[in-house]
């Protein structure tokens, strides 16, 4: 299946309509894999590791670390494409390889699976990408909408 197949796929697949809050997505996604998102700030990311985000996946819940910016789109777009390698089933068979320094108060063991974005040409990394730009637009759109309510309706 190609990117753009597998994009408009996914984002039918979710059910939410062409407008949606960035809690309802996370709310259908955790619902889907039956576990908790956990959204976390980590300053070691951006500094040492030059990452923007990363996926980890424990045992009972989803962990989703992201380099601190001072934007708001900018910090969306992070977990947004974390989230769209949820949504792609990216992080099944994943290998995990995470520097100690990152994560030290998580025992390895506990650790699942890892994904962490280095090569933005490789295929995943395009798709989830791709997916994270529709899913912005959605909630983007989500956002006219509640503001065009709120202006008739008060």
């Amino acid at each position: 299946m190609n990117s753009a197949v597998a994009v408009s796929t996914a984002m039918h697949g979710l059910a939410l309509g062409e407008a949606f809050s960035f809690d309802s997505l996370v709310e259908v996604i955790e619902k889907r894999r039956g576990r908790s998102i956990r959204i976390v700030e980590l300053e070691e990311l951006g500094h040492e590791a030059s990452l923007c985000a990363l996926l980890v996946e424990l045992e009972t819940e989803d962990l989703i670390f992201h380099a601190p910016t001072e934007s708001q789109l900018h910090r969306q777009q992070f977990v947004l494409h974390e989230i769209a390698h949820l949504i792609l089933g990216h992080i099944d068979g994943e290998e995990l390889r995470v520097p100690d320094f990152l994560l030290p108060d998580i025992p390895p063991a506990t650790r699942r699976r890892l994904l962490r974005r280095q090569n933005l040409n490789e295929p995943h990394e395009v798709a989830a990408e791709s997916l994270a730009d529709h899913l912005a637009a959605a909630i983007r759109l989500s956002m006219t909408h509640d503001s065009r309510f709120v202006e008739i309706f008060g």
